[in-house]
């Protein structure tokens, strides 16, 4: 696994955790990355992940606006924490960081929901994002 993918891994689980705890993402991921820090590329690792969960939470506003938007018949509160906190994640990096291919985007979001989330999960990751990036733009 790549540690990119490692770091998206770790934003997607500060995410989660900080809207089932009501704490900051970023103290979450502090105090993970003090927990871990004897690791390999940890740094490099942690760096990345803190880097793509300040940009979710700069922009949630917007990135929560896109996902309503995009996922018919499906409210926010309905979703389940984990696939929100992907959708984030992923439609950050689609629509405000750096551009990626689409592709490489949402083959990363639907591996971690195939990881981390139910089994009907990749397939409504897959659908959102890809509804997202047929109209991608930056915001």
């Amino acid at each position: 696994m790549s540690s990119r993918t490692k770091a998206r891994k770790r934003a997607v689980d500060a995410l989660y955790a900080s809207d089932l705890r009501d704490e900051m993402a970023t103290d979450l991921l502090l105090t993970t990355k003090e927990q871990v820090s004897d690791r390999q590329n940890q740094d490099e690792i942690f760096d990345f992940a803190e880097e793509l969960v300040t940009g979710v939470l700069a922009n949630q506003m917007e990135i929560d606006e896109v996902i309503s938007a995009t996922a018919q018949n499906w409210t926010l509160d309905r979703m389940p924490a984990v696939d929100l906190a992907i959708l984030r994640l992923a439609i950050y990096e689609l629509c405000f960081a750096n551009p990626l291919p689409a592709e490489v985007v949402i083959s990363e979001a639907v591996a971690l929901a195939s990881e981390l989330s139910t089994a009907d999960s990749p397939a409504f990751i897959n659908g959102v994002l890809a509804g997202v990036a047929a109209t991608r733009k930056p915001i």
